[in-house]
């Protein structure tokens, strides 16, 4: 049986059944499974599986308690076509793996579909109805919403930063009116949504089961895992990944399938100017900053929370760095560590003019269009030239962001998207916002 721990080192553990509806543990640390009971992923073969039911295979690997909630369930239900992933060359040594042919055009639908089946059927076993909690930088908050708006037992909540998602990233969101769903932007930054949410996790002051589907839930590493491990079964040497990280949930999945044996050598993180990622790999301290806009929003991060699930890999414990990151505003992994951390992980910074130009300059080259955060990987892939092919992951449809594109390149043109909206703006204060979701849902 796999138990669940806090990375931050409460005595208590819980079980899978617990963990499809948790937020972050008691004492404000996210749940890892305890890893001598997961069975090296090597081990697994695609044979004439789809990638559904090698994903199921995947999740019934890694807790064999998972079994009865996805055998028969229909785990990418707002997927059109076959939700595996699409690979493409780029030159013989760089790949493109696209992941945005989900229903919200993003990577995160890989994860949060799974997620939003089986935590509906979890609480329709427990004869319960829940509330989602979801901060979102543009594109978790739509495919959130997409994975839970038809569940039967699930209302959900979405804070976005009010003015800094896209217009399409926001619409995507607020355009979905059901009764179910409640949008709200926060004048604030990301990282002021995602502390709210956190908190609101944590308090749980509505008296009703509260639920994450941000990275803080185990079963999105689970899902995005999955299709690392379908990556490397498409090849035959190992490979290293290119990932636009924000959050660092995708960079976190691909370290957690490398450390269970995946054949993933490096991993390359690229960051826009909200560097804090680049920073922290390259010195080891995470010393979070003023968030600022750009034209890669889902970058827009100073405190990225799934980063705390590598710190508690590297340090067996993650309360001594958060506690002192807490009380100093930054917080430092030892020499040791640091030299450990940059064997893997490496990562460069793309301003939002170097991010312009690698939209024009990729198409010119490949006759490709990509989004704003996937020509970051992109650009790293194709620098890191070696052995063994790179990866470049790209997390979003250009579609999301034609207004950012089309004024770089003539042949493309902004899409607008008309549909009627229906969303809250609130100030920055988890009690407005608290006492609003309380009202709206009673």
């Amino acid at each position: 049986m796999v138990n669940y721990h806090s990375t931050r080192g409460h005595k208590d553990t819980i079980s899978f059944e617990d963990v499809i509806l948790s937020g972050v543990a008691p004492d404000g640390g996210l749940y890892l499974p305890d890893s001598v009971t997961l069975e090296n992923l090597t081990y697994l073969t695609q044979e004439d599986l789809s990638y559904e039911d090698f994903v199921k295979t995947i999740f019934i690997s890694l807790d064999q308690a998972s079994a009865k909630y996805v055998e028969d369930l229909n785990i990418y239900p707002g997927f059109k076509n076959s939700p595996e992933p699409v690979l493409k060359d780029l030159d013989d040594s760089t790949v493109v793996m696209e992941l945005f042919h989900g229903p919200t055009k993003s990577f995160k639908d890989y994860a949060l579909q799974p997620l939003g089946a089986i935590a509906n059927r979890r609480l329709d076993e427990l004869g319960e109805r829940g509330l989602v909690i979801v901060a979102t930088s543009g594109d978790t908050g739509s495919a959130a919403i997409q994975a839970v708006k038809s569940s039967e037992n699930i209302d959900i909540v979405v804070l976005h930063p009010a003015n800094k998602v896209s217009e399409y990233q926001r619409k995507q969101m607020t355009s979905v009116i059901q009764d179910n769903v409640l949008n709200i932007a926060v004048e604030g930054s990301y990282d002021d949504c995602q502390r709210i949410a956190k908190d609101l996790l944590s308090e749980n002051p509505f008296g009703r089961r509260i639920i994450s589907l941000n990275s803080i839930n185990w079963l999105r590493v689970m899902g995005q895992v999955s299709y690392y491990v379908w990556l490397t079964k498409q090849f035959t040497s190992p490979i290293n990944v290119a990932i636009p990280s924000g959050n660092f949930g995708n960079a976190y999945s691909a370290w957690f399938g490398r450390s269970k044996g995946l054949p993933i050598n490096e991993i390359l993180s690229s960051t826009n100017v909200n560097d804090v990622l680049r920073r922290f790999i390259e010195t080891g301290e995470l010393a979070p900053e003023k968030t600022l806009p750009s034209v890669a929003p889902s970058m827009d991060i100073q405190v990225p929370s799934s980063l705390e699930r590598l710190i508690f890999d590297f340090t067996d414990s993650a309360f001594d760095f958060y506690d002192t990151l807490s009380r100093e505003h930054k917080a430092k992994l030892s020499d040791e560590k640091i030299i450990e951390l940059n064997h893997v992980f490496s990562s460069s910074t793309f301003l939002d003019d170097d991010i312009k130009n690698e939209i024009k300059s990729l198409h010119e080259e490949f006759g490709a269009i990509f989004d704003p955060h996937s020509v970051t990987s992109i650009r790293m892939a194709l620098d890191n030239k070696g052995s063994i092919p790179t990866v470049a992951v790209a997390t979003a449809s250009p579609e999301k962001f034609s207004n950012i594109i089309a004024p770089l390149i003539s042949t493309s043109s902004e899409i607008i998207n008309d549909e009627k909206e229906e969303y809250l703006t609130l100030e920055n204060d988890k009690f407005a916002i608290s006492s609003t979701i309380e009202s709206y849902f009673s």
